[in-house]
């Protein structure tokens, strides 16, 4: 069978040999070694001379695979500093204490886990003594992307520290009392110890690489100069297969980010069994990493291993090692010294001859302890090389052993990520390996004891001088005392009050326009970080190419095909807007890292993203949960909105949604504005309260969602009646009635109330011009901007009635003695709407655009759902009809006389 890997003749054969015989001669070396000194030595001498050439600036692809075996060698390991054996210590005393808080909370049925941590002490615990930077030096320090199922471990550490104390250990996933400790890293939850969320599988990674490329963004606008901070990824090899993990590979590649490492725990097992049981999860990390550029340091065999590869002068040993599965090496955790002889050094006869000068302890030390992730000197070594290495970012592929040290029911069982608890004798037996002073008569009822050696003990001492060293506690969130940023001119909101005469303007273009004033004030311009993937265009925003540039960090090496022109694509090292290519996931990363820099660097910023609001929340939801747990605050645009609005699209493209899945996250104000002067007040409002100065009680954690519209219609002015704006913040206010809109209805005309939100309202208010010119009905017009902040007021309302005080709903109140039944219309399904109908005291009923979407004209598809505003005049004849106050055949003549 042909290797699918080989270089295939016709390959060959596009380039000329310009010295055939010389090219026989290479070629008949290389046969000689293969044949003399077998084909082990001779793949050594091509890697070396594949490795020669590369050093040399000859263009040749780069290997993608290495041998199984530690990219650094042990003669050229680095010295470990400090203090090895108090750091030893240090880590027992963490790794005693991480299990002995999730044993003492599985009797509460809290669950935890205990084996991720156990397998990567040893990579936490050397970079928080020789590496991570803390942020009491210059603000921002290193940013640690903790591996949830490892933050015992991490507590462990505080407590030993003394930043937190054993009443917090005993809340671990207790969190209701107000003193417990989150699950996973939640800065939500406990924001002056996390930084990042990273236990929703495949954010992390995905984070950490946006954020690294954020620090450059910073530095190289002139920002902030974070060129010391440095990205600390922590992932598990499992989490790998999450597509989010590895989307961003190239982008850290092409943008050089050495500002990054990714630490992968590679213990082989995923929750249920291995990662890759009939393969080898390290080389496929390896050969992905590497195919996208990174630099991969392989850290796999502790110093127990030197004297079998010494003994290796066939290189049987590293092809055997290449050739087991990691299902496979999972078992020789588990078996005895006899079955790992027959099996793994009976595979070949030198091995079988090599076997014969080992002792049964030492195959055991071998295969059963000494990982490369469990030594703090090879740690060290690949951690130093990451750091100096420059031009690209690294990934550390450490191997590890799940459940280390907790004894061998734990390691490397497939159930292991399900023990939640060790017995007290399992315990005991961990004791006596760590080597710790607890006694027995310490275990009170069968409980086990936190372990700590003391506040003043040498090994806290050397804890403490080692972080204050290294500029501080980590991992740490600190929110430093910014003052509010300045409001910009009220000019630049107040243009939009006085509409757009006879002129059509979409809200998106609207919104885009209000975004290019503000981004040229004085003070806080430089601030906005404009987020577009890939439809900049689409969105009416390639105005702000020239003014604002695109970031890239090389510049522009090239002159753009349409630099003649006014609007020419122009990047920049010091752009402003990051066009992210066709990534959501990306665009939303790169949000998360701007809307959050207000604490990781201390700078505030303000971000905007516009995307296609079918690609928003229904495909990154996850990512706003994200953003919501890290505390982000900025403006997210769900541009091209509505079910009906974007014509053509087809079913993909038409949201119905968007505001009903916004409305699951406690952090986000969503708005469906249907007005420019709406937009204005939002964002104004907005700014106030992110950025500004909070009221008393107000939560300046929040981001705000707003859906615009590609449909060009004229812009009204702004309502003259008192607290217009106010509503519009609340979400509704009254914005015509009959009579100010210029309608004629007879005098005690049956009356409705028709709610409208977005581009709803211009169907709505064609109704109510149909209502009183065909069927005599008086209709009043409000503006529904959100329906999500209207429900979040009545259900505190509710909540305040229950604590005894007198609270009345926002919506309640707006609507107070408005005469009819309500109808509420909108662009999106009826679900959005009546999310409020509880609380309102009239008749209610609603239209929406429920269904799937699909490919049409505005006006075939809205008559298709029954939006259109002779829909809505049906439905608000029905309505009547049902109160008596028109005639039942009113309902059956319409519907004729429409069409419907």
């Amino acid at each position: 069978m042909t290797d699918p890997n080989a270089i295939q003749p016709s390959a060959l054969d596009q380039l000329p040999d310009r010295d055939p015989e010389e090219t026989a001669e290479w070629q008949a070396s290389l046969d000689a070694v293969a044949r003399e000194a077998g084909p082990h030595r001779a793949a050594y001498l091509m890697r070396r001379t594949l490795e020669r050439a590369e050093a040399g600036g000859v263009a040749l692809p780069k290997l993608l695979e290495t041998d199984y075996v530690n990219t650094i060698p042990t003669s050229a390991e680095p010295a470990l500093p400090g203090d090895p054996e108090m750091e030893a210590r240090i880590t027992a005393w963490n790794r005693w204490n991480a299990a002995a808080m999730v044993t003492r909370g599985a009797k509460h049925g809290v669950g935890g886990h205990i084996a991720t941590f156990a397998s990567a002490a040893w990579l936490y615990e050397t970079g928080f003594n020789h590496f991570f930077r803390g942020k009491e030096q210059d603000g921002s320090g290193d940013q640690l992307y903790i591996q949830g199922h490892a933050s015992p471990g991490i507590y462990a550490r505080a407590f030993l520290d003394g930043r937190l104390d054993e009443a917090h250990l005993d809340n671990f996933r207790q969190e209701a009392g107000g003193n417990g400790l989150p699950s996973y890293p939640h800065p939500r939850r406990l924001p002056w110890l996390w930084e990042f969320p990273t236990v929703s599988m495949g954010l992390g990674p995905l984070s950490a690489i946006y954020q690294a490329r954020f620090n450059r963004y910073l530095t190289n606008r002139g920002v902030k100069d974070v060129s010391a901070s440095h990205v600390w990824a922590f992932l598990g090899d499992g989490e790998m297969d999450e597509p989010e993990s590895t989307a961003a590979l190239a982008l850290a590649a092409r943008e050089e980010l050495d500002n990054l490492t990714f630490v992968i725990n590679c213990n082989l097992q995923r929750l249920d069994g291995p990662v890759r049981a009939n393969f080898k999860i390290v080389q496929e990390l390896e050969a992905q990493f590497r195919g996208a550029g990174w630099n991969v340091v392989k850290t796999l065999w502790g110093t127990a291993w030197d004297e079998l590869f010494a003994l290796d002068t066939t290189g049987a040993l590293v092809r055997r090692l290449r050739q087991v599965p990691d299902a496979q090496v999972q078992t020789y955790q588990t078996r005895d010294a006899a079955y790992i002889r027959q099996d793994f050094f009976g595979a070949d006869p030198a091995l079988a001859e090599m076997a014969k000068l080992l002792r049964d302890d030492k195959i055991l030390e071998c295969f059963h302890l000494s990982r490369g992730g469990h030594e703090a000197r090879k740690v060290y070594a690949a951690y130093k090389a990451a750091v100096e290495h420059k031009g690209a970012p690294t990934v550390i592929l450490a191997q590890t052993v799940k459940g280390h040290t907790l004894g061998e029911g734990f390691a490397s069982k497939n159930a292991n990520h399900q023990m939640k608890k060790l017995s007290v004798d399992e315990f005991k037996a961990m004791r006596d390996l760590l080597d710790l002073p607890i006694k027995d008569s310490d275990f009170t009822d069968g409980v086990v004891p936190y372990g700590h050696p003391g506040a003043d003990s040498p090994e806290v001492r050397y804890l403490q001088e080692r972080r204050a060293a290294l500029g501080g506690p980590a991992p740490a969130r600190r929110v430093h005392p910014l003052a509010p940023l300045p409001a910009p001119a009220d000019k630049a909101f107040a243009a939009f009050d006085k509409g757009s005469g006879s002129q059509n303007v979409a809200t998106t273009m609207a919104f885009v326009r209000l975004v290019k004033d503000l981004v040229r004030d004085k003070e806080t311009g430089k601030r906005w970080v404009p987020i577009v993937p890939d439809e900049a265009r689409t969105f009416g925003m390639e105005s702000l190419f020239p003014s604002l540039g695109i970031y890239s960090p090389k510049g522009q090496t090239y002159e753009p095909v349409d630099r003649d022109q006014l609007m020419y694509y122009k990047e920049a090292k010091n752009g402003q807007i990051l066009n992210e290519g066709i990534t959501e996931a990306g665009s939303m990363a790169d949000f998360i890292a701007a809307s959050t820099a207000y604490a990781t660097h201390g700078e505030a910023m303000i971000p905007f993203y516009i995307f296609y609001s079918m690609f928003g929340w229904q495909r990154t939801a996850d990512q706003m949960w994200q953003l919501g747990d890290q505390l982000g605050r900025g403006f997210l645009v769900g541009a091209t909105a509505g079910r009906t609005t974007l014509t053509g699209e087809g079913l993909q493209h038409a949201d119905g949604h968007s505001p009903v899945i916004a409305a699951t996250n406690p952090a986000a104000l969503s708005y469906d504005p249907a007005f420019a002067y709406e937009i204005a007040v939002i964002v104004r409002e907005g700014l106030r309260r992110m950025y500004g100065e909070a009221k008393p009680g107000e939560d300046q954690n929040v981001f705000y969602y707003l859906t615009v519209y590609n449909e060009p219609l004229p812009q009204p002015a702004k309502p003259a009646a008192p607290g217009v704006d106010e509503g519009i913040v609340k979400g509704l206010y009254r914005f015509n009635t009959a009579e100010t809109a210029g309608v004629t209805a007879p005098a005690n005309a049956p009356r409705i109330q028709l709610l409208g939100s977005g581009t709803a309202i211009h169907w709505t208010l064609e109704a109510q011009k149909l209502l009183a010119e065909e069927w005599g009905v008086a209709a009043d017009v409000w503006s529904a901007t959100s329906w999500g902040e209207l429900r979040r007021d009545a259900l505190d309302a509710d909540a305040a009635l229950l604590r005894g005080e007198e609270r009345v709903p926002y919506v309640r109140q707006a609507l107070q003695g408005a005469e009819g039944p309500v109808l509420a219309v909108s662009d999106y399904m009826r679900q959005v709407p009546d999310q409020i109908a509880q609380w309102v005291e009239q008749d209610w009923s609603s239209l929406g655009a429920d269904g799937f979407g699909l490919s049409d004209t505005r006006e075939a598809a809205r008559r298709h759902f029954g939006v259109d505003a002779r829909s809505i005049v049906v439905a608000a004849l029905a309505q009547l009809a049902k109160r008596g106050e028109v005639k039942a055949t009113a309902v059956k003549e319409a519907r004729e006389k429409y069409g419907l």
